[in-house]
């Protein structure tokens, strides 16, 4: 008899540890996401005299590295134990802060934005993610909601934080007194974490013990090849590097677009609780109904809250405006941690899982790799901020319309 999917609270009762252990990691990664890092930007601008478009170049380069090394890196989850894979990727993720804490100068920012990029927003991001919706099946679409969670809450209060460090402290010393916690305090928990959870038994996180064999051993999964020769993964993905794009290029400008709208850098970050409010409900909310009705009925609504809030910076320049905003960039955010990657298992089965995704992520931070600079340039080239987020919400319209496409009349596996 087919199991019935939990409620959140009995999910969490059910597998506390695999699901903290989550949670914990999508936060961690927040010391190489674009939030984080773009909070230093005008500080490290102005240490190494660099124009938008040059701090946009460098990120763009580092970036561009670490999605082409994502393919493999981000596969190996799939052949070693997945203790072994957490240790070195966390420790890679501490050493990367304390790198940057230290950077002498301005040429060697690229191998710094590499290893960031690639152990945090790369493969400590794709542990946490790929492991709920690998050990997870009923329950996916709200395992990846609670770990995604993380996210929120880094993106909420972490760049209010570090501008309010930087005033007190330097930069540098920012970056590595966040580091130090990250190292002390959240590495040997995350390990005790999964620990505990291979103890209870990683396989058994949904209602019995046979869930994954079984849904390994009966559902058709496809290799990334046969993944890359069908036509339906071209039109939808469209619409998943969207965000990546456009997202990562918005947060990297945040305190340039604020300037330009008349608002303070202490204004915009400190709103950013409305952007996690946004996400945070996002995520509760599209998780369940992922469970209910599919990630392939649900994914295709996604991008509707993220052309709202681009059309609201065309329109509008009152401070208050921001809140609306991040709250539609927020919930746009929610549903795609959430959603995106229950689609992929949806689609192609939980065996080759970690390679497919990869190859997905890879691709997705390429993009955000190209979002900064392409940005940057709009910027001083004199193209408005207004006039930037028009194009990128028409970008936005057309993806939306190529995903529903894409996924209409597809049964979920």
């Amino acid at each position: 008899m087919k199991s019935k999917p939990l409620s959140y609270t009995a999910l969490i009762k059910h597998a506390p540890h695999l699901l903290i252990f989550g949670f914990l990691m999508t936060f961690s990664s927040s010391l190489g996401q674009t939030f984080f890092i773009g909070a230093f930007g005008p500080s490290i601008q102005n240490e190494f005299k660099l124009s938008h478009s040059e701090w946009g170049s460098i990120y763009m380069i580092g970036t561009v590295l670490s999605a082409a090394c994502l393919p493999w890196t981000g596969q190996l989850i799939d052949r070693f134990k997945l203790k072994n894979y957490t240790f070195f990727v966390f420790f890679g993720l501490c050493a990367s802060g304390l790198f940057i804490s230290i950077v002498p100068i301005a040429w060697l920012l690229i191998p710094v934005i590499f290893c960031l990029r690639q152990s945090g927003q790369g493969l400590t991001s794709h542990i946490a993610v790929t492991t709920m919706a690998k050990y997870f099946s009923i329950n996916r679409g709200k395992s990846i909601a609670i770990a995604s969670l993380g996210y929120a809450v880094g993106e909420s209060f972490l760049p209010l934080l570090v501008v309010l460090a930087i005033s007190i402290f330097s930069w540098r010393q920012t970056y590595g007194i966040t580091t130090g916690l990250l190292f002390l305090i959240f590495f040997p928990l995350v390990m005790w974490l999964l620990s505990k959870s291979s103890k209870d038994g990683l396989k058994n996180a949904d209602e019995n013990i046979a869930t994954y064999k079984k849904e390994s051993e009966t559902v058709k999964s496809w290799t990334r090849r046969e993944m890359l020769r069908h036509w339906r993964f071209y039109l939808i993905m469209p619409a998943v590097i969207a965000p990546s794009f456009i997202g990562t290029a918005l947060f990297f400008h945040h305190l340039t677009l604020a300037d330009a709208k008349g608002w303070s850098a202490i204004w915009i970050t400190g709103s950013y609780w409305v952007y996690a409010v946004g996400s945070v409900t996002a995520s509760l909310f599209f998780g369940p109904l992922i469970d209910r009705i599919s990630a392939v009925k649900a994914v295709p609504l996604f991008l509707i809250p993220k052309i709202a809030a681009l059309l609201i910076i065309w329109n509008f320049s009152n401070p208050y405006w921001a809140w609306p905003y991040l709250l539609l960039l927020g919930l746009n955010v929610g549903m795609m941690y959430t959603g995106i990657t229950a689609l992929w298992a949806e689609l192609y089965g939980p065996k080759h899982l970690g390679s497919i995704r990869s190859f997905v992520v890879a691709i997705t931070v390429l993009a955000s790799a190209l979002g900064p600079p392409c940005m940057g340039f709009l910027i001083d080239g004199n193209i408005s901020i207004e006039m930037i987020c028009f194009i990128f919400a028409s970008y936005c319209t057309g993806a939306a319309v190529l995903i529903k496409i894409g996924l209409a009349n597809v049964k979920p596996q």
